[in-house]
């Protein structure tokens, strides 16, 4: 009889047994791999139906529109061709608009850099005010003579003593005479190195003026030494075009030598054939041909580079007496003046005039009594600014003439002009004692502070512009 070995059965049931557990195991795990794999292909296929089915209803919903368009009378051809068109006027129109508001943008950009820029002018103007004194304001109100400044006899050079005194009394500007000027070089180097020490006391520029009219009033051009040419009175000038010719001309030697402000053109109109201090400075009798002929002379200036001057307000044209010796007037009224006189000042801010200046000539059937317009509020700020609209600046005539010199001390004078609204005092008789006469009463509140500021906002932007 055979025996049986029970421990050698049960090691084998035992291995087969772990070995039906680990088939069983695998035979799992590869099942659910690929029940995994299956499900993803299916979803995938679904996409794939769904997005088909989707394109399927965009072609029937198109191929429906273009069954409608055809029952409205059109075949597909016509259709297509329409279709075409249409792109085209759509993809015009949208590039017109494109265009448009490239267009609008640019524009909008050119605008916003034009304010920036005069924002920056603005800010510029106010920062320097602001740091300026009271007496430091008041200088910048006037012009005068080297000789005023320099307390010198004939000057005809800039000196180091010149930027001393320019440090103590920084004014607006100098003028010069035809004593001052001596020839090209001395000249030149003589308004050069006004012009750098104005940089270095004032940080802008100088107003370097000179009365150069052309004909009998020609400082540079009836000196043989300079060599240029003098255009002639202006009363044969004969046209627009040789007025601008003449301002044009004489701009270009001014500006050459370094002069920026000449105290021209004569805007007058001759209305009294009497009249000996205008003259033959004067374009004519007719105000309208004053009118076009001083305006493109000043064009002729500014393209130049050069600032220009209508003088003399309100139009010394009507009058017979000559201011540089005494008193001188016209009776004509307001009304009468703005038929011929007053005409090329009324035009004076449209043709871009740099500074109107104003005349001693007394206006008694409009103010009243004989004040000199150069101390009239009426004639200034309510004439020339208000009625006439002139917003450049406004400067008097020589103060130091007899119409003022004999009949007002210069501290009153100046005091009265500033009160009437001028922004800029010329030459006045005694210069320190005029400037501390307007300083002082600022201090007593005979004139506020804020008077000078509007007057001095204007000379500072005015010299911000030249730069």
């Amino acid at each position: 009889m055979m025996k049986i070995n029970f421990t050698k059965i049960s090691k084998k049931v035992y291995v087969l047994i772990i070995t039906a557990i680990l088939l069983v195991v695998v035979t799992v795990a590869l099942t659910l791999i690929l029940s995994r794999q299956h499900s993803s292909s299916q979803k995938d296929n679904d996409r794939t139906s769904h997005s088909t089915a989707l394109n399927e209803m965009d072609t029937k919903t198109q191929n429906q529109t273009n069954k409608e368009t055809n029952t409205n009378g059109e075949t597909n051809t016509d259709n297509e061709t329409e279709m075409t068109t249409d792109d085209k006027t759509n993809a015009n129109d949208e590039s017109n608009t494109n265009k448009e508001n490239d267009v609008q943008e640019t524009t909008a950009n050119q605008g916003e850099t034009v304010t920036a820029q005069e924002d920056t002018l603005e800010v510029k103007v106010e920062k320097i005010l602001n740091n300026m004194t009271l007496e430091e304001k008041v200088y910048q109100m006037f012009i005068i003579t080297p000789e005023a400044l320099t307390n010198g006899n004939n000057v005809t050079t800039c000196s180091d003593f010149f930027r001393e005194q320019l440090e103590q009394y920084p004014v607006g500007g100098i003028i010069y005479f035809a004593k001052n000027l001596v020839n090209r070089e001395q000249t030149a180097q003589m308004l050069q190195n006004a012009r750098q020490y104005a940089y270095e006391v004032e940080d802008m520029p100088l107003f370097l003026c000179v009365d150069e009219e052309g004909g009998r009033v020609a400082r540079i051009a009836n000196n043989p030494n300079f060599g240029v040419p003098n255009v002639g009175a202006m009363q044969y000038i004969g046209s627009a075009a040789k007025a601008y010719e003449a301002g044009q001309t004489i701009g270009a030697y001014l500006n050459e030598l370094g002069f920026n402000v000449n105290f021209a053109p004569d805007a007058d109109v001759i209305t009294n054939s009497n009249n000996t201090v205008i003259g033959d400075r004067s374009f004519g009798t007719d105000a309208n041909i004053v009118t076009e002929y001083a305006a493109a002379y000043s064009s002729g200036l500014h393209s130049q580079n050069m600032r220009s001057t209508f003088k003399h307000f309100p139009g010394h044209g009507s009058t017979e007496g000559d201011t540089h010796e005494g008193f001188a007037y016209t009776n004509k009224t307001y009304e009468e003046l703005m038929e011929s006189e007053l005409v090329p000042f009324a035009h004076a801010q449209s043709n871009g005039v740099d500074f109107v200046m104003v005349a001693h000539i007394s206006v008694p059937n409009i103010v009243g009594d004989n004040t000199p317009c150069t101390l009239s509020y009426k004639m200034i700020s309510e004439v020339l600014r208000r009625d006439l609209n002139y917003n450049g600046l406004v400067i008097t005539d020589a103060m130091n003439m007899g119409a003022i010199f004999n009949n007002y001390a210069s501290d009153t004078a100046s005091i009265l002009a500033v009160s009437a609204g001028v922004d800029l005092i010329l030459m006045p008789g005694d210069f320190f004692g005029a400037a501390q006469g307007v300083i002082n009463a600022v201090y007593n509140g005979q004139i506020s502070e804020s008077r000078i500021d509007t007057s001095v906002r204007r000379i500072i932007t005015k010299k911000l512009q030249m730069e």
